[in-house]
């Protein structure tokens, strides 16, 4: 609200006040509908695509039971808790599985759970039997929609109050020149007792 008064008839508002207003009200609904309009549009796509990635992953990604032979040896855990990562967890068996086209695989994987020979547990594989991540599941995919949304609309923001300052200190670049011209014009004896002011 402060910034209102640049646009009442005031006889000391120059014109770059005013242009300093418009230019800030033009930024505040550029951030809020333009910013809101990329972050939709960005969600929705990025969406779409997630989903599609989901659908594709499902429908070549199976889950097959594998049975463990052995055990492999432990890697070294990493004594530091905070730097010890998740595969420490997991346990890297060397397990058999058929794959959904009938074909017989041997092969290292990590075992969900604490293991002995002759367990089993399931794993993903694709159309031949070869190890994979699971797939993607639709909540996920809807929440990186939202976060790369999210992303869009506050780079859009940023990009419009970026252009917004340097549109201000270009206009605040002009009117310090304008001033340096006015003290130049009032010459040196402005103000002097005697000087003709």
């Amino acid at each position: 609200m402060s910034g209102l008064w640049r646009w009442r008839r005031n006889p000391l508002r120059r014109r770059t006040d005013l242009a300093e207003a418009w230019l800030a009200l033009g930024a505040a609904l550029l951030i809020a509908f333009g910013a809101s309009a990329a972050g939709w549009a960005t969600a929705r796509t990025a969406g779409d695509t997630l989903r599609d990635t989901v659908r594709t992953q499902h429908a070549q990604r199976h889950l097959v039971r594998v049975q463990v032979d052995r055990l492999l040896p432990h890697p070294p855990v990493d004594p530091d808790p905070e730097t010890a990562t998740q595969r420490d967890a997991h346990r890297k068996v060397l397990a058999n599985w058929r794959g959904v086209d009938g074909s017989r695989h041997i092969g290292i994987v990590a075992a969900p759970r604490p293991v002995v020979p002759g367990d089993r547990f399931r794993i993903w594989t694709d159309g031949r039997g070869r190890v994979m991540p699971r797939p993607m599941d639709i909540s996920t995919a809807n929440s990186h929609a939202v976060l790369a949304g999210l992303g869009a609309a506050a780079l859009a923001g940023a990009a419009v109050e970026g252009g917004r300052r340097l549109v201000l200190w270009r206009l605040m670049h002009h009117r310090y020149r304008r001033w340096d011209e006015a003290w130049e014009r009032a010459g040196q004896d402005w103000g002097r007792a005697g000087a003709g002011s």
